[in-house]
């Protein structure tokens, strides 16, 4: 008699839905003609400098394992840099982690902080690893809808009605991923109240800091109270044109860190030194690239979103980051048989709104980090396709 075989995968792993960003990027693999507005990356080359300083490095034989906390020139450099920006000081030798990019940081913070059962505050739409990152940590995601009529922000009544005495802490990223939603400086600190009151840890996921195109961006740990009680995550993928290079960093309490690189020192040993020698010289040397790259997509942003609203898709003005979250509740579809549909009949790639939460249903993300004339043939074939649909010509698999 054999025994019943049992499946090689954990039941964590085999339940864990797929990431619906990566499924719709796999769709356009191998189709020449599709106009992208899927997959949340710069358009742009990384900027040569540096590339010329990670070629030198290299030739000079810069290719070893670094510190479990980073190259120190790059954690200097990152102190100096939020120093200057937002008046908090870290630390580079005990309260800075180097990590391979914000979301091995947020895996890694996530199993720092908690214990089995701990609960974890997730506000949506929000970034796909958020929830996975809490489970995979032995906590439980608890989410909080945001909603258009607030301008997708987190807002503090909400916040305290999900506190229950199991809950630790607080995921909150802005500007948003997919929304482009930004919070103001006033309205993080009745966020920080909240957090305060009830004793929270927070992870602030602030890699789109510099994109922020109305206002300054506000650096949640330079509020009042929370610098001891939040994790700053940032990195120079969207930035710096730097996806590929996967390095990110996290700062916060030593406390924190520590256990971070606890388990970072285990997981990842440490980020590649050739992209944090890149890194480097990102901070110290490009600025005026990274601001170029801004006001790219700021230009972008404007024509885009506009263009949405005049073919029939609203759309919330988005402040920050990449990317537009028109409404598609006019059509009468739902979110993964529109993009479907529209990748198939007219050869644009959007990303579902649901993949980002079940509250991103009726909504498409789009980002904008694409050329103009790329923009401006998608808006083309995305209005084709509505009348399409308007016309009945064609049949949706729902």
């Amino acid at each position: 008699m054999n025994p019943q075989k049992r499946p090689l995968a954990s039941h964590m792993a085999a339940t864990m839905p797929p990431s619906g960003i990566r499924e719709f990027f796999d769709l356009v693999i191998g189709r020449d003609d599709v106009v992208s507005l899927g997959v949340g990356e710069p358009d742009f080359a990384t900027p040569w400098k540096i590339c010329d300083a990670v070629i030198d490095s290299l030739r000079n034989g810069a290719t070893s394992y670094t510190s479990n906390h980073g190259l120190i020139e790059l954690r200097r450099a990152i102190s100096t840099d939020i120093a200057t920006r937002y008046g908090v000081e870290y630390h580079p030798e005990t309260e800075i982690v180097v990590t391979m990019g914000v979301s091995e940081g947020m895996d890694v913070a996530m199993r720092a902080i908690l214990n089995p059962g701990d609960e974890v505050i997730v506000p949506e739409p929000c970034y796909v690893s958020y929830k996975p990152s809490v489970v995979f940590a032995g906590g439980v995601p608890v989410t909080i809808t945001t909603y258009e009529k607030d301008d997708f922000k987190l807002r503090p009544e909400a916040l305290r009605a999900a506190i229950t005495p199991k809950t630790r802490a607080l995921v909150i990223g802005y500007p948003s991923n997919p929304t482009g939603a930004v919070m103001t400086g006033k309205e993080l600190a009745q966020i920080a109240a909240v957090a305060r009151e009830h004793d929270l840890i927070v992870l602030s996921d602030e890699i789109y800091a510099h994109l922020t195109y109305d206002g300054t961006h506000t650096c949640f740990s330079s509020l009042p109270g929370m610098r001891e009680r939040t994790l700053i995550l940032n990195g120079f993928s969207k930035a710096y044109a730097m996806t590929g290079w996967r390095i990110g960093y996290a700062c916060g309490p030593a406390e924190i860190v520590n256990a971070m690189v606890r388990i970072h020192a285990y997981t990842a040993l440490c980020a590649p030194i050739m992209g944090q020698i890149g890194a480097t010289e990102a901070l110290l040397h490009c600025e005026d690239e990274m601001r170029r790259m801004v006001s790219a997509y700021d230009q972008r942003r404007r024509l885009f979103v506009a263009g949405l609203n005049e073919i029939g898709l609203r759309c919330f003005e988005p402040r920050g980051a990449f990317y537009a979250f028109p409404s598609i509740e006019a059509t009468g579809l739902k979110s993964r048989a529109f993009a479907k549909s529209l990748l198939f009949e007219e050869s644009v790639a959007a990303v579902p709104g649901d993949a980002f939460g079940p509250c991103g249903e009726g909504y498409l993300r789009c980002t904008y980090a694409t050329s103009l004339d790329n923009l401006k043939l998608a808006l083309e074939r995305m209005h084709g396709f509505l009348e399409k649909l308007r016309g009945g010509s064609i049949a949706v698999d729902e």
